[in-house]
């Protein structure tokens, strides 16, 4: 198995991570505090003058580092689940089904 990259885990808890860019000093706390590597600084500015720190949240577990050691309280962490495909349970007589309800013979 020497040289092999283990297949990543299904996340049970996907993450939303929100910033407020216009407050955000670019302090990069979140960034170092961040496992997933999901916080970078962009290359703008804020209206402060500040890169501010944007999120790949495909990426986001919820975890809520960055939020915790951002010192201005700018970071707002979201944990959703990720969604399953819809089931079609619809059953394949239903046309019959419904034609005897509304004209029973």
């Amino acid at each position: 198995m020497e040289g092999q990259i283990p297949a990543a885990k299904a996340r049970k808890v996907w993450g939303k991570v929100e910033i407020d860019i216009q407050k955000c000093k670019g302090c990069e706390l979140c960034t170092i505090a961040c496992k997933e590597q999901v916080l970078t600084l962009s290359n703008s500015i804020n209206i402060k003058g500040y890169r501010y720190a944007i999120a790949n949240n495909d990426a986001c577990t919820g975890c809520v580092n960055c939020a915790l050691v951002c010192p201005d309280a700018v970071i707002t962490v979201y944990r959703t689940r990720p969604s399953k495909k819809p089931a079609d349970i619809t059953p394949p007589d239903i046309r019959e089904q419904l034609l005897s309800m509304v004209a029973p013979k």
